[in-house]
């Protein structure tokens, strides 16, 4: 790898195009100043696909791209989160996109806004039965629960909470109601 993660502090290779000419047109300098020319051009292209595996892996990833591709999976917390926690919870961030409308889902959600791990509870059920008419597992009337464990140094724990609850709301599936809390401790 040259010029990437894996060889930094080596300079790249000359690459030039104008060392690849030959013998005949290196004598013209119109000729080796417009293939210079394409240098300049084609030189960053050259230079950023030489290092794309830098621009993928969110450890290594400049602050902007990490923000931008966080965009993609949640505006929301995008917005709202420093790069640095972006980077750290950008997983978290495809799993609720991945897992929308599921306990999964919702719980990398509010991971990915939060950094913390919620209880994350629905009334739903899922049963089968050998005859018809079984027992409906849960509760007839649905709910999703989510209690988030702020911290008590967090300096606006509501400004966390209305961001939870945007997300939830954001994420869970449509005809259920959602009710947010502080947990304790």
């Amino acid at each position: 790898m040259r010029g990437g993660v894996g060889a930094v502090g080596s300079p790249p290779p000359s690459t030039s195009l104008v060392e690849g000419l030959p013998e005949a047109f290196l004598g013209s300098d119109f000729t080796t100043g417009l293939i210079a020319a394409f240098d300049d051009v084609i030189g960053s292209v050259g230079a950023t696909l030489d290092d794309l595996d830098a621009y993928l892996d969110p450890r290594y990833a400049p602050d902007d791209f990490v923000r931008w591709v966080a965009s993609w999976l949640s505006p929301a917390i995008a917005a709202r989160r420093d790069a640095e926690h972006l980077r750290r919870h950008l997983g978290d961030l495809r799993r609720a996109l991945v897992g929308r409308g599921t306990l999964d889902g919702v719980t990398a959600a509010v991971r990915a806004c939060t950094g913390l791990d919620p209880d994350v509870r629905d009334t739903g059920g899922v049963a089968w039965s050998k005859r018809p008419q079984g027992a409906f597992p849960g509760r007839s009337a649905p709910l999703l629960e989510v209690d988030v464990r702020i911290a008590e140094d967090e300096p606006d724990p509501d400004a966390v909470l209305d961001l939870v609850r945007f997300v939830v709301d954001d994420l869970r599936p449509a005809h259920v109601p959602a009710a947010v809390r502080r947990a304790p401790g």
